[in-house]
């Protein structure tokens, strides 16, 4: 994996932090305030099948940049697609890298100086978001709310 010249760390060296911080609590940015029970007989799986759906997920999405654009406001943001490590790309191109995540493939989101991460995997319905405390999970949340989503602990869904 390659990084953009203006990258503090070399690829190892981020890559190493990101598993690092994939061991720390985390948090999750979804459209759901609680985790759905497994015996729950609600419509989950046919509301997670709806925004699944290309357009929906997209929108979905849209609302992830949201975030990661005011997020960026106030943090440095090293970004990968697994190709290439930059640090606060433009806000046009995040965007589109958020917006456009293939279902096979995924972002990692390095915050400040590596003290926090957001992934997004392809497919999935929510962000995750590691090692959050004080500041940056206050900001979150009021980013996320701004959206309609919600910022909950995380349990076992990764």
């Amino acid at each position: 994996m390659e990084q953009k010249e203006n990258s503090a760390l070399t690829a190892e060296e981020y890559e190493e932090t990101v598993e690092r911080l994939l061991e720390e609590p985390y948090h999750v940015i979804d459209f759901l305030p609680v985790q759905v029970p497994a015996d729950s007989g609600g419509q989950y799986f046919a509301a997670e099948d709806f925004y699944r759906e290309h357009t929906q997920r997209r929108r979905l999405y849209r609302k992830f940049a949201d975030i990661l654009l005011g997020l960026n406001c106030y943090h440095d943001l090293v970004v990968t697609d697994g190709r290439i490590w930059e640090t606060n790309p433009p806000p046009g191109e995040l965007y589109g890298k958020i917006e456009n995540c293939p279902e096979n493939g995924f972002l990692n989101i390095l915050i400040g100086n590596g003290d926090s991460l957001i992934t997004l995997t392809g497919g999935d319905l929510y962000l995750t978001l590691y090692r959050a405390t004080g500041e940056l999970l206050q900001l979150t949340e009021k980013l996320a709310s701004a959206r309609g989503l919600f910022v909950r602990e995380g349990n076992s869904i990764n």
